[in-house]
């Protein structure tokens, strides 16, 4: 009697397909990890480094601000009789009148003189630092404003058109009423010159991003450092103070020299 064999009943195959959207959401949950603990590592080590120093800077300079400057400007930098209130000043303008040595000021008078500066310049962050935290105002600016690699023709159209009229148009400075004046402008630093022209120092007025863009601020510097590094052509500059006043030193000194020679020359034929 022969054995009929049955076909045995065969396995399902393994196809080895996944759900179209699964490799997606892997690759989403792994993103999500892996950015989250970055973000979260990154951030913590950011604060622990980034505010402990910046308090630590502010409390420095809030200690050298009571020690030097509250007199006039009182303990909260809120102002009083004998000077204005430093809030929303910003850092720039701080980083301006101390780093030139006009702050603190020696005397009163009409404006603050220029003088040997009294802070070191770890000092004069702190202080900086520590005005900029009472209210928002003009920051320090940032290097590629300063390199003074712009366009100088540009500069100098925009120096004539808005500051000439007071510092000369070769920077020299010049006089203004009440015993007050424009200072020169040569060797002072980039950064001065940029800080000077967002807080209108003295009796300078405010140039902000809507009357002169950064870039136009970074032409005038590259002008300025243009004319500081490169003499005069026409030989003498006689301090640069301008085309009349170069002429009635000619005028003057030139018709005397001719009116010294005819009363030489005729004397001697005497």
């Amino acid at each position: 009697m022969t054995k009929i064999k049955t076909p045995r009943a065969r396995r399902p195959r393994k196809t080895g397909r996944r759900h179209p959207l699964a490799s997606v959401a892997l690759i989403a949950v792994g993103l999500l990890f892996t950015g989250g603990a970055y973000v979260a590592f990154s951030t913590s080590t950011a604060v622990a480094t980034t505010d402990a120093s910046s308090q630590q800077t502010i409390a420095q300079g809030e200690k050298l601000f009571a020690a030097n400057c509250a007199t006039c400007h009182g303990l909260s930098a809120q102002g009083s009789s004998e000077g204005p209130s430093l809030i929303g000043v910003g850092a720039a303008s701080v980083d301006f009148q101390v780093g030139t040595g006009r702050m603190p000021m020696q005397m009163q008078g009409p404006q603050a003189q220029k003088k040997p500066v009294q802070f070191t310049p770890e000092q004069t962050a702190a202080l900086a630092a520590y005005v900029a935290s009472l209210a928002p105002g003009p920051a320090i600016p940032s290097g590629e404003l300063l390199d003074a690699a712009g366009d100088a023709a540009t500069g100098a159209e925009l120096f004539r058109i808005n500051c000439a009229m007071c510092h000369n148009v070769a920077g020299a400075g010049g006089a203004l009423t009440e015993g007050k004046f424009a200072p020169a402008i040569e060797n002072v630093s980039a950064q001065h010159i940029y800080e000077a022209m967002i807080t209108g120092p003295q009796n300078m007025p405010v140039f902000n991003d809507m009357n002169i863009s950064p870039e136009d601020k970074r032409d005038i510097i590259t002008y300025l450092k243009y004319v500081e590094n490169n003499p005069s052509p026409g030989g003498l500059a006689l301090g640069s103070l301008g085309p009349v006043a170069e002429g009635l030193f000619i005028w003057i000194f030139g018709l005397g020299a001719i009116v010294a020679l005819t009363v030489w020359i005729t004397a001697k034929s005497n």
